[in-house]
């Protein structure tokens, strides 16, 4: 059974960068779209990335996170990870990530193997 463990938050200024980790076990990623999202308090978990499986299907970004975070994973690592840049209040919250399957528009769907998250906190 799949299972990922996020690693890599922590407490960072506003402008400033963090690389979450996500480590999956219990299942190869190879043959999965994988995803991050994230969820402030008092708000509903909200999709932040998708990288898919195979080639021809665009990564789907939110738009509050384009041009600032990019996904990325190492298959033979069993890795997915997420560079954030350029970090805003705002981007405070619990980081997960899952895998499953992509639409033809990237966006991740059918997601298993939820973690216990990584807190990220912008803040001055």
């Amino acid at each position: 059974q799949l299972h990922f463990e996020e690693s890599g938050g922590g407490l960072v200024q506003p402008g400033g960068s963090l690389r979450l980790s996500c480590a999956a076990s219990g299942s190869t990623l190879d043959d999965s779209a994988v995803g991050w999202f994230r969820q402030a308090p008092g708000k509903e978990r909200e999709g932040v990335s998708c990288l898919s499986s195979g080639h021809g299907k665009p990564t789907y970004y939110a738009d509050s996170v384009k041009g600032r975070f990019t996904i990325s994973r190492d298959n033979a690592k069993n890795t997915v990870y997420l560079q954030m840049n350029s970090l805003k209040p705002e981007d405070t919250a619990v980081y997960y990530c899952a895998a499953g399957h992509s639409t033809s528009d990237g966006v991740c769907y059918n997601l298993v193997g939820w973690g216990q998250g990584t807190q990220v906190t912008v803040s001055s």
